[in-house]
C-alpha cells in the first residue's frame, strides 16, 4: 500500500506544470504582450473566466454533507487554519517595521500575501497519506482552507493596501471576488448532487484545466512586468535574499507547527495533518487572487515569484519527510 501511495508523489515534485511555469515566464520575456487589451483574444478576460470556471469546478467536486460530517474534529481543524492564516503572518508582521518605509515595501508585501494565502488542496491530502496521518482531517482541512481564504486573504491585504497602492480600489476588488470566485465556487457546492459525480471522474482533466488557467496568468503578469521593466528596478541580490526569507519562513512555520501539536497533544496522525496541512500554501489560489487583487497592476508578477519559490520547495522538502515516516511507520 505504501508502495502504490509513494507512486502519488511523483506529480507533486517538480513536474510539467513547475516547468510550464518557467516556459511561461521565459515566454513572457521574449514575447511580452500576446493577448494584450485591444487584440482579437484578450487574455484579461480569457483568465477571468477561466478563473470563474477554475472555482466552479472546485465547488462541484466538494460535498456540503461530507463537509458537515468532518466538522466533529474542530480542535485539530481550528489549529490547521490559526496556523494556516494567524501564525503565517504574524511572524512576517514582526519585520513590518523594517519596510514600511523602504523602496522594498512591495517586495515584503509580496511575502506577505503568500502568508495570508489557504494552504494547498491536493498535494496536502497525498502527503498526509503518504506519511500514515489522519486523511479524512486533511481532506477537510484542504477544502475548507480555500472557503476561508476566499474572505480572509483579501481581508488582510486589505490592511496594506493604501500603503502598496493609493489607487486600489478595495470595494471594487471585494466585488470582483465575489463575483469571480465566491458566486463561482457556492454554485458549484450547491450542484455538487447533480453533477458531484461527473466532477469526479473527470478529476485529472479538470486539474489539467486548473494547472492551464494557472499558467496563462503567470504569463500574462510576467508579460505587464517586463513590458513595465518592474524588474529592471530590483537588484538580483534583494530577490535572492527574499527568497531565502520565504525558505526560512517555511522552515520557522513547520518546526512550530510541530510544537504546537505537541503542546496540545494530538497523536501521531493529527499532528501529522496538523503539520502538513498548516505548513503549506496554495499556488493555485494565490495565482488566481493575485490576479484578482492585483488586476491591472504592472507589479502583479512579484507577488507570484515567492509563491512559485515556495510552492516548488515545499512540495519537495515535505514529500521527503512524508515518505520518512511513512516508512517508520510500516
Amino acid at each position: 500500500k505504501i508502495q502504490r501511495l509513494g507512486k502519488k508523489i511523483r506529480p507533486y515534485l517538480p513536474d510539467w506544470f513547475i516547468g510550464g511555469i518557467l516556459c511561461m515566464i521565459g515566454l513572457a520575456w521574449l514575447f511580452p504582450g500576446i493577448g494584450a487589451d485591444g487584440q482579437l483574444v484578450e487574455l484579461k478576460q480569457v483568465g477571468k473566466y477561466g478563473i470563474m470556471l477554475l472555482f466552479f469546478f472546485y465547488g462541484l467536486k466538494l460535498s456540503p454533507e461530507k463537509l458537515l460530517n468532518d466538522l466533529k474534529n474542530r480542535r485539530m481543524h481550528i489549529t490547521v487554519q490559526a496556523i494556516t492564516f494567524l501564525l503565517f503572518p504574524l511572524i512576517v508582521l514582526i519585520f513590518y517595521p523594517f519596510f514600511v518605509r523602504s523602496e522594498y515595501f512591495n517586495l515584503w508585501l509580496a511575502v506577505f500575501f503568500l502568508s495570508v494565502l489557504p494552504g494547498t488542496v491536493s498535494s496536502s491530502v497525498v502527503m498526509v497519506s503518504i506519511a500514515k496521518g489522519n486523511v479524512p482531517g486533511a481532506i477537510f482541512n484542504a477544502g475548507i482552507s480555500g472557503m476561508i481564504g476566499i474572505v480572509l486573504t483579501p481581508l488582510w491585504m486589505a490592511l496594506f493596501f493604501s500603503k502598496a497602492n493609493q489607487q486600489m480600489n478595495f470595494s471594487g476588488i471585494i466585488v470582483d471576488l465575489l463575483i469571480q470566485i465566491l458566486v463561482p465556487f457556492i454554485t458549484g457546492l450547491l450542484l455538487h448532487r447533480f453533477w458531484g459525480k461527473w466532477a469526479n471522474h473527470n478529476r485529472k482533466y479538470l486539474a489539467i484545466f486548473d494547472k492551464s488557467v494557472i499558467l496563462l496568468i503567470v504569463y500574462r503578469s510576467f508579460s505587464n512586468s517586463f513590458i513595465d521593466g518592474i524588474f529592471q528596478t530590483i537588484p538580483n541580490w534583494t530577490l535572492l535574499i527574499l527568497s531565502a526569507a520565504v525558505i526560512a519562513l517555511f522552515f520557522t512555520v513547520y518546526k512550530l507547527s510541530f510544537a504546537i501539536s505537541r503542546l496540545l497533544k494530538f497523536n501521531r496522525e493529527e499532528q501529522i495533518t496538523v503539520v502538513f496541512c498548516g505548513s503549506k500554501k496554495s499556488l493555485v489560489h494565490g495565482s488566481v487572487m493575485a490576479a484578482v487583487l492585483f488586476a491591472g497592476s504592472s507589479t502583479g508578477s512579484l507577488f507570484l515569484v515567492h509563491i512559485m519559490i515556495f510552492h516548488a520547495f515545499q512540495l519537495f522538502y515535505i514529500s521527503l519527510i512524508a515518505r520518512k515516516m511513512g516508512s517508520e511507520n510500516r
